[in-house]
């Protein structure tokens, strides 16, 4: 189990650490250390667990097996089935944007200091292992063709912090939780009625680690998508790390920052992403969804 933090607070506890590549805290409205321990560590034990099953920098994982099984058809258990047919759905609603099978276009970019762009040969080839229609998906089978790699990064630490959420609210009906990922944001209890509700600052992206705005949560979710922290220039010009895959290229005329609110992070995860792919046309798209939301430019 990964070590944590259990820092007291004047509302509760605390807790902090780190998974996904993320930081990762949880807001605790408790003044029982005891119960506030068994939450971390129930949280630590299942964001671990997700992580080692889905990232794809493990070897022998359950998306590794996914991403070498082809051409056969692979078993696929209950969860990994859901996650799949969640993003076959997000697939369609995006008409083909966001694409969990985008993963050898990924591979080409790289965002730091050393990043360029990928040859346009590199980027024709990686484009005929891309698409979500060519798989071949049932209740309980997988069938990939050659050279396809799904990529989970797109939903996975939204599932997570949902999955968390959903744990936490299973064993302490009455204490309210924020998860809170790395920004991608669950609070599966209503904090009670007449009690401050929960703060979150929203990154502002020309100052980064500040908050533009502070909007507040007492149930649902949050999550924020953005070019803010992953981004390479070249020639004077920007590239987000955010792929159209059927360009192979970086999502054009996209917001900086996208923050949506929902009922849950999954929801708010999925639409705050399909609002970048949608570059300049973020807002409106936003808008006929009829959730909350924040857009920079």
């Amino acid at each position: 189990m990964a070590k944590y933090r259990l820092t007291a607070t004047p509302w509760g506890y605390m807790g902090e650490f780190s998974a996904m590549a993320s930081p990762c805290e949880l807001l605790i409205e408790t003044d029982n250390k005891q119960i506030a321990d068994a939450m971390m560590a129930l949280a630590c034990t299942e964001t671990l667990r997700i992580e080692q099953k889905y990232s794809r920098f493990i070897k022998g994982n359950t998306l590794w097996q996914l991403n070498h099984s082809h051409p056969e058809a692979i078993e696929l258990d209950q969860e990994t089935t859901n996650l799949l047919q969640f993003a076959k759905h997000c697939f369609e609603l995006s008409q083909g944007k966001f694409d969990i099978t985008s993963g050898p276009l990924n591979a080409l970019w790289r965002f730091d200091k050393q990043g360029k762009l990928p040859k346009e040969s590199e980027l024709c080839q990686a484009r005929q292992s891309v698409g979500f229609s060519r798989l071949t998906l049932n209740r309980s089978q997988l069938t990939m063709p050659e050279g396809m790699m799904l990529d989970l990064g797109g939903i996975g630490k939204e599932y997570a912090a949902d999955r968390v959420a959903h744990l936490l609210a299973h064993h302490w009906r009455d204490i309210a939780v924020l998860v809170n990922f790395g920004g991608d944001i669950a609070c599966p209890i209503a904090k009670r009625f007449g009690e401050p509700e929960w703060q979150v600052g929203i990154e502002n992206p020309e100052a980064l680690d500040s908050a533009a705005e502070i909007v507040s949560i007492r149930q649902g979710g949050l999550a924020t998508s953005g070019d803010t922290r992953r981004f390479i220039e070249i020639n004077n010009k920007r590239f987000g790390h955010i792929i159209n895959p059927k360009s192979g290229y970086p999502i054009e005329g996209a917001p900086r920052s996208v923050t949506v609110m929902a009922d849950n992070c999954t929801t708010a995860g999925m639409l705050a992403t399909m609002a970048m792919l949608e570059g300049d046309d973020a807002e409106n798209f936003l808008a006929e969804q009829e959730v909350g939301f924040r857009v920079f430019r």
